[in-house]
């Protein structure tokens, strides 16, 4: 691995996909993305007796699928790399338990999915580990009791707020050639914008988005056009206009080529608010749509850039303003042939 700049991670040895698994609750399956996720929940209690035991079956459900893809059992992982929203990481530490794999747990917030895929490649293309997972889940019902109002109470939101996506993603990475390749990856620095409202995460999490991403420009020297398509995790409809427009005043022109996670897992007739977020909106959009489009050639090149805001309820009730973070990872067609 090579550091380029100071924040890109370009990878030395080829960093290949071999396989991903998701899974995803009611609404994520309704939405124009439903035929894309391997498992499908009609009620967000997904069979089991409370939301956090359903948000545990979402994660190990994407690994277990994730592992059946690859052929794989979970005796021939070296590593799992996974993290989610609950406090302490409690989802990705009870899978763990359960999965006998050695396990490093993270935490990025809504970032987590491009975290743990970036770090996880680095040890691989490190000899560190032959085979790792990543993977991260959220659930909108422990989301919102934990970091807003329990569903119950049935408090009204703004218009800014954003709609956690129920569901897990799991990657495999080694290695071994396949279709889709992992090429670099830029990790990003906590920004501030001085927002303390926690229903207009869109806007927290613009700055740090559009900070990594013209990072990720400058120190591989490339431009928007590099990219078919620039990706966010969850800015949705309140903060994708504004990374475009942060973007643009530094010279990157991403109007045409950049769209968000958020916008694209729910219909616009759904009720979800501003649109999508949480660490599985990026995550289930990733290894399941974008993979596919990677695999038919409809996308030679991409930039998927997770945004996570890395506050809690106990900041919020203390009128802190909330810090976030972006990181960002490319996915390349591995047949093709552009620079």
């Amino acid at each position: 691995m090579k550091l380029k700049g100071k924040q890109t991670w370009q990878f030395e040895n080829p960093i290949y996909v071999q396989a991903s698994g998701t899974a995803v609750g009611p609404k994520e399956s309704e939405g124009p993305l439903g035929q894309y996720f391997d498992i499908k929940h009609d009620e967000l209690h997904c069979g089991e007796d409370n939301w956090e035991l359903a948000e545990r079956r979402l994660m190990r459900e994407a690994i277990d699928e994730c592992l059946r893809k690859a052929d794989k059992s979970t005796d021939e992982i070296d590593l799992l790399l996974a993290g989610d929203l609950l406090n302490q990481n409690v989802t990705a530490n009870y899978v763990a338990r359960k999965a006998n794999i050695p396990f490093l747990c993270m935490f990025g917030a809504c970032s987590t999915s491009m975290e743990t895929l970036a770090v996880g490649s680095a040890l691989v293309d490190g000899g560190y580990a032959k085979n790792a997972i990543a993977a991260t889940s959220s659930h909108n019902a422990t989301a919102e009791r934990q970091f807003r109002y329990p569903t119950e109470y049935g408090g009204q939101k703004p218009d800014t707020a954003t709609f956690t996506v129920t569901g897990s993603g799991a990657v495999l990475i080694s290695q071994e050639k396949s279709d889709i390749r992992i090429t670099a990856a830029t990790i990003g620095r906590v920004a501030d914008l001085g927002i303390n409202n926690p229903f207009d995460m869109g806007s927290a999490m613009a700055p740090a988005a559009a900070e990594t991403i013209a990072s990720h420009f400058k120190d591989l020297n490339r431009t928007p056009e590099d990219y078919d398509l620039i990706l966010t995790g969850d800015l949705s409809g309140v903060g994708s206009p504004i990374v475009k427009d942060l973007l643009n005043d530094e010279g990157y022109d991403v109007y045409e080529n950049h769209n968000d996670c958020g916008l694209m897992v729910y219909r616009p007739d759904q009720k979800v608010f501003a649109g999508g977020s949480g660490c599985a909106c990026s995550a289930v959009v990733t290894y399941g749509y974008i993979f596919d489009e990677l695999r038919r050639g409809n996308l030679n090149r991409v930039l998927i850039v997770a945004t996570g805001a890395l506050l809690n309820p106990v900041m919020i009730q203390q009128k802190e303003t909330i810090p976030t973070i972006a990181h960002g990872v490319v996915f390349e067609r591995s047949d093709w042939s552009g620079n």
